[in-house]
């Protein structure tokens, strides 16, 4: 589990297309003690250190080495730094928000809010008084309230907008709140509530990388019930709060593309995988058919 690493500072727009196109330059360069990190990414400590962390956290690097370590781009950031280098494509933050909300090592706050926290009504308070009970049951170490409080506001700052957009000097926007994923409910009284992406703004061949990576993960064969892709931890229910009409809208758009069969007879509600790409394979598929 970990906590608070972002150092309070929300991902920022441009902020990991900066961090990949260093480390693409320099592997060591959040490490290199002959090198001044700050003047070199144009950020204060802190913020390096944040970026650091968020680049780990949504699935674009990894740090390697006991000695001597380097950050090295995993499959998935090969893919972005090879396709959308810039993560402009909705898809692509689509599948960071995924990678991010399905973190339990690195983002645990994250996950926690987006595969089990279930308030309608969602408040700081409430949010701390259960994660505080999770953490509680999974984790020996005490974590401050403070900490916990901290990673509720960021997680606020990752999916809404700020007050401050139109002043570009105050402009911390990330670019996660253009998935619409989390909306003000009652701005005066902080409450807010968890919200679905309209229907068709997911494209389907990123619902069938998320499906496909949790049944790599979770070694399931390719007969999936349908209620496992709305409430399995991680899965394109929760990570994106759809609920089963709208899976059954991307199911159906997959089902006429030829990657999987829907089945719904004799008390059936079953998905059939047709097709046998992995993760990465899909993902470099949503790519091409942008250019298609």
């Amino acid at each position: 589990m970990k906590f608070r690493a972002h150092d309070t500072f929300a991902i920022r727009k441009g902020w990991l297309h900066k961090g990949m196109r260093y480390v693409f330059k320099n592997p060591r360069i959040f490490v290199d003690k002959s090198i001044n990190q700050m003047d070199e990414l144009g950020i204060g400590a802190n913020m390096v250190k944040a970026l650091r962390y968020w680049l780990q956290a949504c699935g674009l690097t990894v740090e390697t080495g006991s000695t001597t370590r380097s950050q090295e781009f995993t499959p998935f950031g090969e893919l972005v730094w090879e396709n959308d280098t810039y993560m402009e494509e909705d898809g692509t933050l689509y599948l960071l928000h995924y990678m991010l909300a399905s973190n339990i090592e690195l983002a645990t706050a994250w996950y926690y809010f987006f595969n089990l926290y279930s308030m309608t009504d969602i408040t700081k308070e409430s949010f701390i008084n259960d994660i505080k009970s999770y953490i509680s049951g999974n984790n020996p170490e005490p974590i401050s309230l403070r900490t916990l409080e901290d990673d509720f506001d960021c997680i606020v700052k990752t999916y809404l907008s700020n007050d401050n957009k139109n002043n570009p000097e105050n402009n911390t926007d990330c670019p996660f709140n253009e998935l619409k994923l989390l909306s003000s409910q009652e701005k005066k009284n902080k409450i807010y509530t968890k919200s679905a992406p309209t229907a068709g703004s997911i494209n389907p061949l990123i619902i069938l990388a998320v499906i496909i990576n949790e049944k790599e993960k979770n070694h399931c064969d390719n007969e999936i019930k349908i209620s496992k892709l709305e409430k399995d931890e991680n899965n394109v229910g929760k990570i994106f709060n759809l609920d089963n009409m709208q899976i059954a809208y991307y199911l159906d758009k997959l089902q006429n593309l030829g990657y999987l069969r829907v089945v719904r007879a004799a008390g059936l509600d079953i998905i059939n995988l047709k097709t046998r790409l992995s993760f990465t394979e899909c993902v470099k598929a949503y790519y091409e058919s942008l250019s298609s």
